[in-house]
């Protein structure tokens, strides 16, 4: 068996096979001549072995020679582009096993030199941010090369109305290996009103690493990453369409609505006083008992400081009679404690020979407690809230709800989880208030 010359470039010496040049994606080729120097027709079988077998085959595979000739087979070899395959020198050889006699097999070698190539592939997301002043993007970066790559970045835009930040703002990516950078683009001033600007930009990636002059067939054009950050005004155009007719509105209240309402109010009370009689006994305009006389305007039978309608024994806490002698307003607090998980009852009794008509109430879950409330006017049930949707409630009734002498004003509270009052610190247990205010009206009169 002896050597042949290889298309790709001169014999290397000391080796059985010339030494080739090859780049990951390409093919290149060699050649091996195989003599028959016995005295019988033999069979060669030739294979590929080392590290260079995975991609590197041999054309034919299997050779017949008749004594005293020879044959010339070509060995390919194609390295795909790939990170797996590494640059440098490799070690190629192929095994010749005669048929006949494997005992005389033979493996000739030579050396393959895989160059380096440099590929990188990057992702942007998102492709458009909005943003007041700032927008937050990733860029994914693979280095799908066969060498170490230092990675940059160059942002590009029409103006400089942009800043970019990197980070890590240049990684160093091993073949096979990603990385995820953090790219932040901010803008100088805000945009106050108005419609969103919109800003594009660019952004290259280039490899800074050391690299060998390129081939000609290797050059790769990247193209720049597109990319928009729109930034979006502080107040959008509704606020001021709001703002204009909240103006409009103030200005028609205080040049239109207020005056009127003020002169409307002014005439209904002065027709109300010039058509109130005088009343008896009461000359050019005087009330009663405000004569030179002293007492002479005086009321028999009625204490001076009583006021007229006032029911005798009204206690604390009520007031005058507001219903011209049919009662007297009157008010009451329920004030309850509830633990948490637990079913409360807090009730306020009419006292007898006397009918409650109730007209407002007032509800407070000052802790912000968590729960249910149910209010009842004895048998009839008023409302039930969650706790949660409200700290101060009331309501109000034109015409009185009628509670009748013995029967209950009650608030029942189911307790979920107590709140957080003004201290800052949670509460052991649910507390709410209920007030009702009315007229207690007496049975018998």
């Amino acid at each position: 068996m002896t050597p042949s010359a290889a298309s790709s470039g001169p014999i290397a010496p000391g080796l059985d096979i010339p030494a080739v040049t090859v780049a990951p994606g390409s093919t290149a080729t060699t050649s091996l001549t195989v003599r028959n120097d016995s005295d019988i027709v033999e069979a060669y079988s030739l294979e590929v072995v080392g590290d260079c077998a995975p991609w590197a085959t041999v054309e034919p595979p299997r050779v017949s020679l008749y004594p005293g000739t020879s044959e010339t087979v070509t060995i390919r070899l194609e390295p795909p582009r790939s990170p797996e395959t590494r640059p440098g020198e490799i070690p190629l050889g192929v095994r010749v096993l005669p048929a006949e006699h494997p005992e005389s097999v033979r493996v000739p070698e030579t050396t393959v030199h895989v160059e380096e190539f440099r590929e990188l592939h990057t992702e942007l997301a998102p492709r458009r941010r909005r943003g007041w002043l700032r927008g937050r993007y990733r860029l994914a970066v693979r280095n799908l090369g066969n060498s170490p790559a230092q990675v940059g970045f160059t942002p590009g835009q029409a103006g400089e109305e942009l800043r970019f930040t990197f980070s890590p703002a240049k990684p160093k990516l091993e073949p096979g290996e990603s990385a995820e950078v953090r790219l932040r683009v901010r803008t100088g001033k805000p945009v106050w009103f108005g419609s969103p600007v919109v800003w594009p930009f660019t952004v290259d990636t280039t490899d800074s690493g050391e690299q060998e002059e390129p081939r000609r067939d290797e050059t790769v054009v990247r193209p720049p990453l597109n990319a928009e950050f729109v930034q979006i005004p502080v107040f959008p155009k509704w606020l001021l369409v709001v703002l204009a007719a909240l103006l409009a509105l103030l200005l028609a209240w205080f040049t239109l609505v207020r005056p009127a309402v003020r002169s409307a109010a002014k005439e209904a009370a002065t027709k109300e006083v010039q058509a109130r009689p005088n009343p008896g006994g009461a000359q050019d305009g005087q009330s009663p008992g405000t004569g030179s006389g002293g007492d002479t305007g005086s009321q028999p039978g009625v204490d001076k400081g009583a006021q007229p309608g006032a029911s005798p024994g009204a206690t604390a806490g009520t007031g005058g009679d507001a219903s011209g002698g049919a009662g007297q307003q009157s008010s009451a607090t329920i004030d309850l404690k509830t633990p948490s998980g637990v079913t409360k009852t807090g009730t306020y009794p009419v006292p007898e020979d006397r009918t409650f008509g109730i007209t407002d109430i007032v509800v407070a879950n000052f802790q912000g407690d968590e729960g249910v409330m149910t209010i009842k006017f004895g048998d009839r049930k008023i409302t039930t809230i969650a706790l949660e949707t409200f700290r101060n409630q009331d309501y109000h009734w034109v015409t009185p709800i009628k509670i009748t002498e013995n029967d209950t004003v009650t608030i029942n509270v189911t307790c979920a989880k107590p709140g957080t009052p003004a201290t800052g610190r949670r509460a052991q247990e649910c507390h709410e208030v209920l007030n009702v205010s009315g007229v207690l009206i007496p049975t018998k009169q």
